[in-house]
């Protein structure tokens, strides 16, 4: 961006702010229209599980950006309700991974599908030049998604 003399710093600092304004309220119409057997942050691990494959505790608190405790909080609820499964580390007994039952995948997939479909709904309420330009957007988005950023 700083190489496109169109967009300065101050515009930048616009559309950051803009664009985290519309992707948390996004975020929130879907959390409120797809309700879940668990929390938002529970959901994301579960997710981050789904997508990632099974890991240390370690590996996913900082993965989701929240404390090593809270995060073992989540993952022992998680665990009673029969969606992830804990086991120690092959190469490390002290550590422990933990991996995603059937149960936790098919959560996952149902807050996937519905939320979805939520966005489908909303998709067909804009009009074509609108859908156009969130499918010309898609890569940038998948760019800012990326953890490897």
């Amino acid at each position: 961006m700083r190489d496109d003399p169109g967009v300065t710093s101050e515009s930048t600092t616009d559309l950051a702010g803009e664009l985290a304004a519309v992707i948390g309220t996004v975020i929130r119409l879907l959390r409120r229209r797809v309700p879940t057997e668990v929390g938002p942050g529970s959901l994301a691990a579960l997710a981050t599980l789904h997508r990632g494959g099974p890991m240390r505790l370690g590996d996913l608190a900082a993965r989701e950006g929240v404390s090593p405790p809270t995060l073992t909080r989540m993952i022992a609820a998680l665990e009673d309700a029969g969606y992830v499964r804990r086991r120690p580390d092959d190469h490390d007994r002290r550590a422990v991974v933990v991996s995603i039952t059937g149960g936790g995948t098919a959560l996952v997939r149902q807050a996937q599908t519905a939320r979805a479909e939520v966005l489908r709904a909303r998709l067909a309420a804009l009009t074509e030049a609108q859908r156009e330009a969130l499918v010309a957007a898609l890569p940038a988005l998948e760019a800012l998604a990326d953890d490897g950023f």
